[in-house]
C-alpha cells in the first residue's frame, strides 16, 4: 500500500535514483529512498507555509527557499555522505588490496583469496566484500555479486578494482599486476590529498585568526578607551 502512494506521488526514476544514492551510504545505512522523499516533502511543505505567513515578503522567499532546501537536503545528506565514504574506502582500500594481491600471488583463485583477505582485514571495504561472497553463497554468481558491490561503493578508483576482478574472472587473466597499478594510484592519490590539505593550511590559519585573535586584540587595544567610557 506504501508502495502504491509512493510510485502515485514520486516518478519510479526519482525513486530508482535515490535508492542508488542511499545504497553508496554502506550497508548499515537503514533510510530507504521512499523515507527520504517523504521526509523532504513534509519539511518543505512546512518551511514554505512559514516563510510565506510569517515573512513580508513571503510570496518570493517561501518558493526560493523551498527550491534551494529541496537540492541541498540531497546533497548533503546523499551525495556530501557519500563522497566522504568514498575517501574512507580508498584509505582502507589501500591496505586491504595489498593483502590481497599477496594471497593470490600465493597461488589462491580469486574467491579463495577474498575469503581469505576479508577473514584477516577488518575493515569498511572488507565487510562490503563479505556481503558479495555471502551472496555467493546464497546463489548469485562471483560476478553479478561483485556487479551489486559496484552499486555500493562510491569510489571510482575500488569500481575499477573490481571490474578487473570481473574480468579476470571471466577470462581467466591474471590481475596482479592490475592490482599493483591500482594499489600505486591510490598511494599516490593519498599523497596528493594530503599535500592539498597542508597547502590549504595557511587560508585556514588567515580565517581563524580574522575570527578570533583580531577581535581581541581589537579588545585589548580600545579596552581603557572602555574602562575610562564606564567610570565616567
Amino acid at each position: 500500500m506504501k508502495q502504491t502512494i509512493a510510485n502515485k506521488i514520486y516518478r519510479k526514476k526519482t525513486i530508482d535514483k535515490i535508492n542508488s544514492k542511499i545504497k553508496l551510504l554502506g550497508l548499515n545505512q537503514m533510510l530507504d529512498a521512499v523515507q527520504f522523499l517523504n521526509i523532504r516533502l513534509i519539511i518543505m511543505i512546512v518551511m514554505f507555509i512559514l516563510i510565506f505567513i510569517f515573512s513580508k515578503i513571503g510570496y518570493i522567499l517561501a518558493p526560493i527557499v523551498s527550491v534551494v532546501f529541496y537540492y541541498l537536503m540531497e546533497y548533503l545528506i546523499l551525495d556530501y555522505q557519500a563522497k566522504i565514504r568514498g575517501k574512507a574506502l580508498e584509505k582502507e582500500a589501500l591496505f586491504f588490496f595489498e593483502v590481497f594481491v599477496l594471497t593470490l600471488e600465493s597461488g589462491r583463485n580469486l574467491r579463495q583469496a577474498l575469503i581469505l583477505t576479508t577473514e584477516n582485514v577488518d575493515s569498511e571495504i572488507s565487510n562490503e566484500f563479505k556481503k558479495t561472497l555471502a551472496e555467493v553463497k546464497l546463489g548469485k554468481s562471483l560476478n553479478e555479486a561483485l556487479e551489486s558491490m559496484k552499486k555500493r561503493i562510491p569510489s571510482d578508483t575500488i569500481n575499477n578494482t573490481i571490474l578487473n576482478m570481473i574480468q579476470s574472472n571471466t577470462f581467466g587473466n591474471s590481475m596482479v599486476d592490475s592490482i599493483y597499478n591500482q594499489i600505486e594510484y591510490l598511494r599516490n592519490k593519498q599523497m596528493l590529498d594530503v599535500r592539498a590539505e597542508i597547502a590549504k593550511l595557511p587560508t585556514k590559519v588567515s580565517v581563524i585568526s580574522v575570527l578570533f585573535f583580531v577581535p581581541i586584540m581589537l579588545l585589548i587595544i580600545l579596552a581603557p578607551v572602555i574602562i575610562q567610557y564606564i567610570t565616567k
